[in-house]
């Protein structure tokens, strides 16, 4: 009689492995359908420059591609936030990896009320005040995104946090040359390359998250058969 509630107590923490082992995994499913996303939503949109516009163009009011984007982009949030979960309920006593979760869930809500609220108008229409509350959001979410990675690069090994680092120094580097773009646009200038430089800093935090997932995917497993 008492074998039975130490069976139910493994399969209790079975399928409670299993369920942080899948949460982790959207960490990576996140990242592919994000960059699938925008690659699938500039084909469908013609005349749409991949090299000169920016991702926001892509769900921008008027848009023929908004639908689509706002489809797949929410189920993107909702899988980062999943991520985020999945990281906050690892048994770690790591307090900068519990930060990491937290932050992608909080970047996950952010990004999704500025998908939903505040998207930008397109080129050459008339400016409006969700022009500048999509500013104003996507500072946030750059802001989210690079606490988030230095949160995660303090709370795992070396090469991680080198790697970390490199991510970090790209994003800043490529964001201050984004943002001289940015202010042509502004003034209805061509911007040249500025689909480019957007999508450097984009993928490379993309990158980062599936790279952290990996990680600690792994690290769970070597924890598991240890």
């Amino acid at each position: 009689m008492k074998s039975i509630p130490k069976i139910q107590t493994e399969k209790e923490l079975q399928t409670a492995q299993t369920a942080r082992k899948a949460l982790l995994i959207c960490g990576i499913l996140s990242s592919l359908l994000y960059v699938g996303t925008d690659i699938l939503a500039a084909m469908q949109w013609e005349g749409y420059s991949y090299t000169s516009q920016a991702v926001s163009e892509l769900m921008a009011i008027g848009a023929p591609t908004r639908p689509l984007v706002v489809s797949l982009f929410t189920i993107y949030n909702m899988l980062v936030i999943a991520f985020g979960l999945g990281i906050r309920a690892m048994d770690s006593r790591k307090r900068a990896l519990r930060f990491t979760g937290i932050l992608l869930m909080v970047y996950g809500i952010v990004g999704q009320a500025a998908l939903l609220f505040f998207p930008m108008n397109l080129r050459g229409a008339e400016k409006s005040i969700t022009d500048t509350m999509h500013i104003i959001f996507t500072g946030v979410i750059v802001l989210l995104i690079l606490l988030f990675i230095g949160f995660g690069a303090a709370a795992l090994g070396k090469r991680f946090r080198l790697y970390s680092m490199a991510t970090i120094l790209i994003l800043v580097v490529f964001g201050v040359v984004s943002g001289s773009q940015a202010s042509r646009f502004a003034v209805q200038l061509p911007t040249p390359w500025l689909g480019v430089i957007e999508r450097v800093n984009i993928y490379s935090a993309m990158l980062w998250v599936l790279v952290l997932a990996v990680t600690l995917l792994r690290r769970k497993s070597q924890d598991q058969i240890s």
